[in-house]
């Protein structure tokens, strides 16, 4: 008889104990903390970017061409869900200088969740994982334990750094010959490899791989369609990509992973395998069409997350230098 739960026999019947599998201790599988790095860690896979991975990166700058990445935040850009963007100018103009030289200036106000719009970086206290009555984030920390109104008191973007590494593009809506993967479609790890072996690059640790699925051809176009769900890696990919120990994982869509994914009940799990489980960061909603156009498939990368102390994410303009 096969069990579902711990077991044992005697005198012909089966008792079954209260201590399930260990695949069953969370919702995503077996426990996930500490972490490799240590259980008070809160920077994740970024240590992985040593000094000889950032020489590697500035190695590969070879042209000085600079691409950025990052959209234009404005109003009638694609948002997730009921997010929000305001920019104002403070009068016009918001000051004059008492001076006899009689300077102006302008000031913006601004509104709107600053780490999750447009060009969103996601940080380690951005996603977690309800174990229990529990809400578990990287390294285990508990959501009880750390998260308060005005800022995470764990687990903050300003604990991140600066990514200076080696960037990997993987151009699947190239290696299939498409202007862009329909709504839903899963990248699977047999379509990274065979975009990989076609550009003739690989993913090493320390990696950012940025994935090119053309969905981003509909940014400010067609909103409605960009927000519907999106092309992206699955569940397969993920974990594959944790095992290559690359760092951040990115796109030109709104979640990176497909949506709906491979199983609808459960949502954005690529999110928690990345970011919860293993402390992979995740860079949103990019602009990845002049890096593909010029056939730019390996690169230095560089992001700086803006250090919003208890942030759970940053806006930014990543940058790819050849």
């Amino acid at each position: 008889m096969r069990c579902l739960y711990g077991c044992f026999l005697t005198l012909g019947a089966v008792w079954l104990t209260v201590v399930p599998l260990k695949a069953q201790e969370t919702p995503i599988g077996p426990k996930w903390w500490p972490s490799e790095w240590g259980p008070e860690d809160q920077r994740g896979a970024i240590n992985r970017i040593t000094p000889q991975k950032v020489l590697q990166a500035a190695g590969l700058i070879q042209e000085g061409k600079v691409y950025q990445l990052g959209r234009v935040y404005e109003n009638g850009m694609p948002m997730f869900g009921n997010r929000h963007y305001s920019l104002t100018i403070v009068g016009s103009p918001s000051g004059v200088a008492e001076g006899t030289n009689q300077m102006v200036w302008h000031d913006e106000m601004f509104s709107g969740e600053i780490g999750q719009i447009g060009t969103q970086f996601d940080g380690l206290g951005h996603i977690g994982t309800r174990v229990g009555g529990e809400d578990v984030f990287y390294n285990g920390f508990k959501r009880s334990e750390f998260s308060k109104p005005y800022g995470l008191e764990k687990l903050g973007v300003e604990n991140v750094g600066v990514f200076f590494t080696r960037g990997v593009l993987v151009d699947v809506a190239g290696y299939k010959g498409v202007e862009r993967l329909e709504v839903g479609y899963i990248v699977t790890v047999a379509d990274i490899q065979g975009a990989l072996k076609k550009q003739g690059v690989e993913i090493t640790g320390g990696d950012v791989v940025l994935f090119r699925t053309g969905h981003g051809k509909l940014w400010m176009v067609d909103n409605e369609t960009y927000n519907s769900g999106e092309p992206g890696i699955g569940l397969e990919a993920a974990r594959w990509l944790v095992d290559q120990k690359v760092v951040m994982t990115g796109g030109d869509s709104w979640a990176v992973e497909a949506v709906p994914g491979d199983d609808p009940n459960r949502p954005f799990e690529a999110h928690q395998v990345l970011i919860n489980r293993n402390g992979i960061y995740n860079l949103e909603n990019l602009d990845l069409e002049e890096l593909a156009a010029d056939g730019v498939y390996e690169f230095a990368f560089v992001f700086a997350p803006l250090r919003l102390r208890g942030g759970t994410g940053s806006p930014g303009n990543p940058i790819a230098v050849r």
